[in-house]
């Protein structure tokens, strides 16, 4: 049983995760700004957002399988279709387990905030799917980077912000630029990864398209985007300095970039991957601290 979890948990992702809860963390510190947090609520809206990322890996994991993307000269972590520790029935039972969780919590949120969250949280899960499923994946087409801004930004943070103030409020794109941006820097480093195997099996990623140098000018305009906005913002609503922390992660994001300028394949891009991941989730918790201070 101990061994079927670990397996389980291996296809979940866990580092991918916090790809979800970063953009919670701004809207909800954006709606603080605007004086109506729900604690209920957000935390069905933190919940509801790791079980489609959780859905999202385990779509990834069985149709890249199916489709030959992933094969036995991958160069990213173990996936377990793949690797034959689940059988493709298995994991699209997982899928569906996840995402009808996601559902249920999502009852709460209509209830709460309307039709709105009905669209929100259906095209959430679609987008989820036919990343790699259906008969266009998007993510085949070069599209996924794309993507993964609106989704893990603009619908992240504003859907959180909806469902705390009752208003779609313009200031979350403050918020959602910086979370989308460097959330598909994620992608783009994973992606960067696989430009050789992708190519291979057909996979036609935005990295496949640009090309090394393109995709390293690329990662590198999503995080400069990112650290752009908490100076304009604080110049914008005459804020305060606090607004400025998440320059404390300069350092990690200076190494990330390094990383990518001086690698080309293999396990130390694995590493690159998880360091753009924890950067994410530390820029998120600065920004939200300095939107609450």
């Amino acid at each position: 049983m101990m061994a079927k979890f670990k397996i389980w948990l291996m296809a979940f992702r866990p580092k991918t995760l916090w790809a979800a809860v970063a953009p919670v963390l701004v809207g909800t510190a954006l709606a603080a700004r605007e004086g109506s947090v729900r604690p209920l609520v957000t935390v069905a809206i933190l919940g509801a957002a790791i079980l489609i990322q959780v859905g999202a890996n385990l779509a990834n994991d069985v149709y890249d399988y199916l489709k030959g993307a992933d094969t036995q000269g991958r160069l990213g972590p173990v996936r377990v279709t793949q690797s034959g520790l689940l059988a493709p029935s298995q994991v699209k039972a997982g899928m569906v387990l996840v995402f009808g969780l996601a559902i249920m919590i999502g009852f709460y949120l209509v209830w709460v905030g309307g039709w709105p969250i009905v669209v929100i949280g259906l095209v959430s899960i679609a987008v989820a799917i036919v990343y790699t499923g259906g008969p266009w994946p998007f993510g085949y087409y070069g599209l996924g980077d794309v993507m993964v801004f609106l989704f893990f930004g603009i619908v992240a943070v504003f859907g959180t912000v909806y469902l705390n103030t009752d208003v779609f409020l313009p200031a979350s794109l403050w918020g959602a630029v910086p979370m989308g941006a460097l959330a598909t820097a994620i992608l783009v480093v994973n992606n960067y990864r696989d430009i050789d195997t992708d190519r291979r099996a057909g996979k036609r990623t935005l990295a496949v398209r640009l090309g090394r140098r393109g995709t390293r000018l690329e990662y590198i305009g999503l995080v400069v985007l990112a650290y752009l906005v908490p100076p304009v913002y604080l110049a914008a609503s005459q804020g305060s300095p606090y607004l400025l922390l998440p320059y404390l992660t300069l350092p990690l994001a200076w190494v990330n970039i390094r990383s990518l300028l001086t690698t080309v394949e293999g396990g130390p891009l694995n590493a690159t991957l998880a360091r753009t991941a924890r950067l994410q989730i530390l820029y998120g918790c600065l920004f939200s601290l300095g939107l609450l201070l």
